[in-house]
């Protein structure tokens, strides 16, 4: 997002961090009434046309958004929603992202709430790496002509009693309204909300054998430091790099692995 929309979904998360930090209000709930709104707003072009429309009031805008959906949401999702169509936004898509990245956002705080992120975190990593390894599983998830509800059963059969709630939740979010993202990109935008949450980065470490715990813990501490942030990492077991390691923060790669260097051993002596 750009100019106008970008300063509406900061202040959309702010009155977000504001909801929830009070501990009446259910973070999954509104998670939850922030998705369903997400899915309308995708299906009804006029609506978010009406809602994003310069030339109106927003406090106009605002009371058709709680004439709308009152009795359906909570009042909280109501303020939420109103205060961002008080906002300018450089397109009508753009809000509908808001919603949606503020449904998940959500999920990240219910989960970090309750001590739960760290295993949000992981449960996604792990499930993204099941997916890009079962090209039939990808498929089925993927499959434009199977419906959301044979995808959502899906989810639950394969995460249901194994992965935490908000994990579900998320990833069927993500495969039932993927809104022209691939599942990858979608996981990947999971991940750094929770990172933010936590005002740190997300490195994907690759390495031929598994780590110990003090092996991650001094390259998570070697790393915050070269960051001057804390670094979670996702670990990735790939035996064809060999030996030694390869980080991945961002587009930025450290790649220090046996593989690599015979790599670029074979193209010196080719040049």
């Amino acid at each position: 997002m750009i100019g106008a929309s970008r300063e509406a979904l900061a202040a959309g998360r702010e009155n977000l961090q504001s909801l929830t930090d009070d501990t009446s209000v259910s973070a999954v709930k509104l998670a939850e009434e922030l998705t369903a709104v997400t899915a309308l707003l995708d299906r009804e072009v006029s609506l978010r046309r009406v809602l994003t429309d310069p030339a109106r009031d927003g406090q106009d805008k605002a009371q058709f958004v709680g004439t709308l959906l009152s009795g359906q949401v909570s009042g909280e999702t109501v303020d939420l929603l109103s205060g961002l169509v008080r906002s300018r936004w450089s397109g009508g898509r753009d809000l509908v992202d808001a919603v949606e990245e503020l449904a998940a956002y959500a999920e990240v705080i219910a989960a970090d709430k309750v001590g739960q992120l760290d295993d949000v975190e992981d449960e996604l990593f792990r499930f993204g790496r099941i997916v890009s390894g079962s090209h039939e599983l990808r498929g089925a998830l993927t499959e434009p002509k199977a419906g959301p509800a044979a995808k959502a059963e899906l989810i639950k059969k394969l995460l249901g009693g194994r992965a935490n709630a908000g994990t579900v939740r998320l990833v069927t979010a993500l495969v039932t309204n993927p809104r022209g993202r691939s599942l990858e990109q979608g996981l990947e935008f999971y991940s750094k909300l929770a990172a933010a949450r936590r005002d740190r980065v997300v490195a994907l470490v690759t390495t031929a054998v598994p780590l110990s715990d003090g092996q991650k813990d001094r390259l998570a501490n070697s790393l915050g430091r070269l960051y001057g942030r804390q670094v979670h990492l996702n670990i990735d077991v790939d035996p064809a790099v060999q030996g030694g390691v390869r980080v991945q923060i961002g587009d930025e790669i450290i790649d220090g692995t046996v593989s690599s260097r015979l790599e670029g051993a074979r193209q010196a002596l080719e040049g």
